[in-house]
């Protein structure tokens, strides 16, 4: 399918329109005071801008400014030090998977956190997540994240599951005038970009461009999927001991107008030449390479004086993305041995597809009871995955074995790894803000969605907020949430992994109960504590005997729970400490045991220095522990490990600013765990060694 038909959809996006999912809440009010700069006000959990002291929900914000202290270049950074969420990786193009109190581990996609880009859904319809070919996600033009922890499908519906991460850009109003900057670093990394910003009058326009590469980090990886067919088939073609490949080049931008009561937005996201990481397969792949690419606009309408008491709003938007190896990528390396079939050109494979969604949404809200906050809302999505490729130089016999054919050709049309789907979702939700009494305040609110092709389900929750005191808040929040099942996992063509079109969605109940205390004027703690349990999970289940390979079913659950203390302690006027520690404890179901691979403990702390006018200095310490095996993996519990990152910034005359950054400063040898039972990959995925970065921003 030629790269045409990928930029005229991009093209497309990028000039066409740009609204506001009514779902994806941003400020009604875009002048609320410094909001963007706010950590302590948020717009994630209702829809409305509210302190996140009194929000119903437990949830962290991080602003500009955090990102700007902690040196952070990637989201994955500034995720790693939230309370509660651990950031692993897969052996597949080396891809991150966000775990959120546990739940997200142990698989090669991540279709249980839900992450949006000013509120736009970046989860795609193939497998539920953002994507394999991720790579990367800058923050330059980043103005705050907004994280809740917990379901969040009452307002958000489908994969709202363990947890919701919304990325929202700055405005003209946050980057007035015209700044230019560039970073370079290890491994060959490079980048530059501008932002530009201006309002006039009622018109504001922000726009944003940045170019980069790196050659990725080339870690050694002792043995791989290959060491053991050598071992099994008397070969020697393994490229283990070697290193991973984990470049990529990137291009990032995105464009913000907005005049009187509308609102155009347009985002894009392309990766090219990206490595395949520790192999597809995890068997070492230095010769290949991928690319994605995602672009979505929006156009928004929105009148907050529409009538007494009522305000109303309403969005359209299109989103494209796609996933692409033309030339296919290494399975397993030339001259292997599958079975009794030799590949003397490597067992080659390579999935490609292009998605595109287009959602309409609308919302009102009334103010016209006294104590009460309604909102009402309704949209209709249309989810296309419509063009799929399947390059490889292989055939599956009925016996599941592969079968070298030669050349790599396009066998979509005798047996592809999917078939283009469709899917139509229409919703609607309600809900309420009642302050009942001077302290207290309930939240009330529940969504249906009613899918095309598996039916409907209603998600509500409740939360309780009471200002027990002056200094002290607390919530008791109950919620459910469900992840619907992904194309692949119902359609899906692999003998390995059969889709299972009567696969049901998988659900979670989940009790919370939060803590905020101003224990002093310069110190803030936040406690939370939590319990849930997922129903119907999705799971690849081995097909009987004789048959080979395996189906997607549910199949049991996961009961957890845990909690979060957080603590933000001003120790002087130039001298900031954040810490925060997080535990949870996880059981299956069915094996009745701990799931493995989510860490149990985890901590983060930051110090932000002011040493004089113009500096500053912000050392972190992240740790990771108690990791455990899953069931029939038997090697010993993966290694806990301790990093430390840390950010000098500088700001000159002129507008200048110069930052150095150096991550995993004592370079430790810190791993995630790979798939059990671990013949593939026995030592586990190293996480990128010492990395050391310079970075140079003008204001002109």
């Amino acid at each position: 399918m030629a790269d045409f038909r990928s930029a005229g959809l991009i093209a497309l996006a990028l000039s066409s329109w740009h609204p506001w999912s009514l779902a994806a809440a941003q400020p009604e009010d875009e002048d609320l005071a410094l909001y963007g700069m706010d950590r302590s006000a948020i717009s994630l959990a209702t829809g409305s801008v509210q302190t996140l002291r009194r929000a119903p929900a437990v949830a962290s914000v991080v602003t500009a400014e955090d990102i700007a202290a902690m040196g952070a270049t990637d989201l994955d950074h500034v995720l790693e030090a939230v309370a509660g969420i651990h950031v692993t990786r897969v052996a597949t193009m080396y891809a991150p998977n966000y775990i959120i109190r546990g739940i997200g581990a142990g698989g090669v996609t991540n279709p249980q956190v839900l992450v949006l880009l000013n509120g736009l859904r970046m989860n795609t319809d193939y497998n539920g997540d953002k994507g394999n070919m991720w790579a990367s996600m800058p923050l330059t033009n980043v103005a705050r994240i907004e994280i809740i922890r917990g379901p969040g499908s009452a307002l958000y519906g489908a994969d709202a599951f363990a947890g919701v991460i919304n990325i929202i850009t700055k405005t003209a109003e946050q980057m007035p005038g015209l700044r230019v900057g560039a970073r370079a670093g290890s491994f060959n990394a490079r980048d530059a970009w501008l932002e530009y910003g201006r309002k006039q009058e009622q018109l504001s326009v922000a726009a944003y461009l940045q170019v980069g590469r790196t050659d990725g980090a080339d870690t050694l990886i002792e043995a791989d999927a290959q060491t053991l067919n050598d071992r099994r088939f008397g070969t020697h073609v393994s490229k283990a001991p070697g290193p991973m490949n984990t470049g990529y080049n990137a291009y990032d931008g995105s464009l913000d107008l907005s005049w009187q009561r509308w609102r155009w937005r347009t985002n894009l996201k392309w990766r090219d030449h990206v490595g395949t990481g520790l192999g597809v397969n995890s068997a070492l792949d230095p010769d290949h390479r991928a690319r994605s690419g995602y672009a979505a606009s929006e156009l928004s309408w929105t009148a907050p004086d529409f009538a007494n008491d009522w305000s109303v709003g309403a969005s359209l938007s299109y989103m494209f993305f796609t996933e692409q190896s033309p030339d296919g990528l290494g399975l397993f390396p030339a001259g292997a041995r599958i079975g009794p079939n030799l590949f003397p050109n490597g067992m080659i494979g390579g999935p490609s597809r292009w998605e595109r969604n287009l959602r309409g949404s609308a919302f009102a809200t009334y103010s016209g009871v006294s104590g009460h906050a309604l909102r009402l809302g309704a949209g209709h999505d249309d989810l296309y995955l419509y063009g799929v490729e399947t390059m490889k130089n292989f055939l599956i016999s009925p016996a599941g074995i592969p079968i070298p054919t030669g050349a790599v050709i396009d066998y979509g049309p005798i047996q592809p790894h999917i078939r283009p789907q469709r899917r139509k979702i229409n919703y609607v939700y309600a809900q309420d803000e009642w302050q009942f009494a001077r302290d207290w305040a309930l939240t009330a609110g529940v969504r249906h969605d009613d899918y095309s092709d598996f039916g409907g389900t209603t998600n509500p929750r409740l939360a309780l907020v009471w200002d027990a005191d002056l200094d002290i808040t607390v919530k008791l929040l109950h919620g459910r949430a469900f992840r619907s099942p992904s194309f692949n996992e119902q359609t899906g063509i692999n003998p390995v992994n059969m889709g299972n079109p009567q696969v049901r969605p998988e659900t979670i109940r989940t009790t919370e109960a939060a803590l905020a205390w101003q224990a002093r004027a310069d110190l803030n703690i936040n406690l939370s504590l939590f319990r849930y349990t997922l129903k119907d999970l999705i799971r690849s289940v081995p097909n009987p005997a004789p048959a080979p390979g395996a189906t997607y079913q549910n199949s049991g659950g996961m009961d957890g729970n845990g909690g979060e203390i957080e603590l933000a302690w001003d120790l002087s006027p130039s001298l900031r400490w954040q810490a925060n520690y997080a535990r949870q404890n996880a059981h299956d179901t069915i094996t009745h045991s701990d799931p493995g691979y989510a860490p149990r403990h985890q901590a983060n702390a930051r110090l932000d220095w002011t040493p004089g006018p113009g500096w500053q200095f912000s050392p972190q310490l992240n740790w990771v522990a108690s990791r455990r095996r899953a069931t029939g993996d038997a090697r010993a519990p993966v290694a806990d490990y301790r990093t430390v990152d840390a950010a000098l910034t500088r700001q000159l005359p002129h507008g200048w600013t110069v930052t150095a950054t150096v991550r995993n400063l004592f370079d430790a040898d810190a791993r995630e765990p790979s798939l059990a039972p671990g013949l593939a990959l026995p030592f586990d995925i190293p996480v990128s060694p010492r990395t050391l970065a310079l970075q140079f921003s003008v204001k002109l």
